[in-house]
């Protein structure tokens, strides 16, 4: 997403024997400004771009890599890696959290706190609803996401091996939550590899109010199912553009891995101000946070290399719903307002017609053969249309 999270790739892949990211240097129309190439081993076998901060530079560049035509997606295995705000519940400074939900926990109205109801425990409430803890009455779509969690499972396996980088003033840090007893546990730990969410917000917020709200907002959201840990600021905006372009047949969906290091507690430890957490305060979380997305993520790129032919060529299969609060890709979502196609899924090239106007219940002329059929046709046009190789992991079909 931005320069540091970038530069250990370019620092160190050259001594993991994987190739060299700057290599190859490719540019496109719409790319950020700030970083306006996809750099490549020579092989093509892995590729990196940064984003740039925010959901618009998110959304921004991933949706001109995925039309550029320069790329053949259709088999690449993504890899959102960045750090992120922590949450003591269930990681600490320098660990890492690989996701299977991400939640756009922002997307509500919101009320000054100075201003908000005697009643409310917080200014954040859902659409079309009169108070917090209530499930929205009105879904835009990119609540949330679901990712593939048996690829989640395995990526977890690989980045474990890891050897994460710490520091003494992390350590003393994370050490002040102790004072809070079990419920901090996780945060006074020393950086390992976990299985929790993420939160993303334009919005770069800290304190223990904001926190537990975002947190409430999570497990709400999910039915229970979400672990509110990482805070972001740009992963539902990627899983948007790559949601799209799946139902074009341009990436799978299936081959997509959340993954985030923690740089700075979301919450102050007992004695120390909000402000202070976020601005005064030297928590040391930024180095170890930056080291070990590429230690724990050299390790998820070296499995999907060498384990290319016997289980990544074909994709892990998911054993859970993955898509959005609709259920775009097809199933039946487990959050949200459930399927706005009757599990079908949206067809590529509009052919499912403008839901909005036809109403959530008009499924119509969706037939899942022909959904399977216009997709499987939209992917060979992608391959053959692509003038080089996926991001991340390329081989030629």
């Amino acid at each position: 997403m931005f320069s540091p999270e970038a530069e250990i790739w370019y620092e160190n892949l050259p001594t993991s024997g994987l190739g060299d990211l700057l290599s190859v240097n490719i540019s496109t129309p719409g790319l950020s400004m700030l970083f306006p190439h996809v750099h490549c081993t020579a092989d093509y076998e892995i590729c990196q771009v940064t984003t740039g901060e925010s959901e618009i530079n998110a959304a921004t560049t991933i949706t001109s890599v995925v039309l550029s035509n320069k790329f053949d997606l259709t088999l690449t295995y993504f890899m959102i890696a960045g750090i992120a705000g922590v949450s003591p519940k269930w990681s600490t400074l320098g660990g890492v959290a690989l996701s299977r939900y991400a939640v756009q926990v922002a997307l509500q109205y919101e009320f000054d706190a100075r201003e908000m109801p005697e009643n409310f425990t917080t200014g954040y409430l859902g659409f079309d609803t009169y108070n917090p803890g209530t499930m929205p009455g009105e879904w835009y779509g990119t609540e949330v996401f679901e990712v593939n969690d048996d690829l989640r499972q395995i990526a977890y396996t690989l980045a474990s091996k890891a050897n994460l980088s710490d520091n003494s003033i992390a350590a003393d840090y994370r050490a002040r939550y102790a004072a809070k007893g079990e419920v901090y546990a996780a945060g006074t730990q020393g950086p390992s590899v976990v299985l929790c969410d993420g939160a993303t917000s334009d919005v770069y917020y800290s304190g223990e109010l904001l926190a537990d709200a975002f947190d409430n907002t999570t497990t709400l959201w999910t039915n229970g199912s979400g672990k509110y840990c990482m805070t972001a600021q740009e992963d539902n905006a990627t899983l948007e553009v790559l949601l799209r372009m799946a139902i074009e047949g341009l990436v799978d969906f299936a081959r997509i891995i959340v993954m985030r290091t923690g740089s700075d507690f979301d919450r102050p430890p007992p004695g120390v101000s909000a402000y202070d957490n976020l601005r005064v305060v030297d928590q040391n979380g930024f180095e170890p946070a930056i080291e070990n997305i590429y230690s724990a993520g050299v390790e998820i790129v070296k499995g999907v290399l060498s384990g290319w032919n016997s289980t990544f060529r074909d994709g892990v299969k998911p054993s859970n719903y993955i898509g959005d609060v609709f259920g775009s890709l097809g199933g039946e979502p487990d959050f949200g307002p459930g399927s706005i196609t009757d599990g079908l899924g949206v067809l590529p090239d509009g052919e499912t017609g403008d839901l909005k106007k036809r109403g959530v219940d008009a499924a119509g002329g969706v037939k899942v053969k022909k959904v399977a059929q216009l997709k499987s046709e939209r992917t060979l046009k992608a391959r053959k249309g692509a003038k080089r190789a996926p991001m991340l992991r390329v081989r030629n079909p």
